[in-house]
């Protein structure tokens, strides 16, 4: 029966799968490793690897270089460093995550948020800073390329020189 009932958080194709996927895979099941429910309300520090699952409220600190998935009710007032963030509810605090930030609807985050891919859904409320991380690297040359112009030559060149003789 558990396994039925969580089957929505494991990426089974249902419509909840939109809620736990990271950048448009769904999280298999054996990678969520725990589940803070409803109701229940953690203080301190969580450090794990996998994915975990928070539906309920957590006060501290969060580190994995794994999944965090924040379910529409939770309420989090926590320093995150994650693989990978997903969250539609409530987070009050600094996130970095090594790998992305996915804000779905009707998520509301406090604070700043650090990663190299970042996804805002359409009724996120954010106040805070972003820090785009490692996004540098990954930016395309916008310089146009210089060709030398000539009957065999249409060789790319860094810098074209002036021939003509000065007089």
């Amino acid at each position: 029966m558990w396994k039925q009932e969580n089957a929505a958080y494991a990426g089974d194709g249902t419509n909840l799968d939109r809620h736990i996927s990271t950048g448009g895979r769904p999280v298999p099941a054996d990678t969520v490793i725990a589940f803070i429910g409803k109701g229940v309300a953690f203080k301190g520090v969580i450090t794990y690897s996998g994915t975990v699952r928070i539906d309920g409220s957590l006060d501290g600190e969060i580190h994995t270089e794994g999944g965090l998935i924040v379910g529409p009710e939770a309420v989090i007032t926590a320093k995150i460093a994650a693989g990978s963030v997903v969250s539609e509810g409530t987070i009050t605090g600094d996130i970095h995550a090594s790998e992305r930030i996915r804000l779905l609807a009707p998520a509301v985050i406090d604070g700043s948020l650090k990663s190299p891919m970042l996804s805002i859904e359409e009724g996120v409320r954010m106040n805070g800073t972003l820090e785009m991380a490692g996004v540098a690297q990954q930016v395309v040359s916008r310089e146009p390329k210089l060709y030398a112009v000539g009957p065999s030559n249409r060789e790319p060149v860094t810098r074209v020189e002036d021939k003509r003789e000065e007089q």
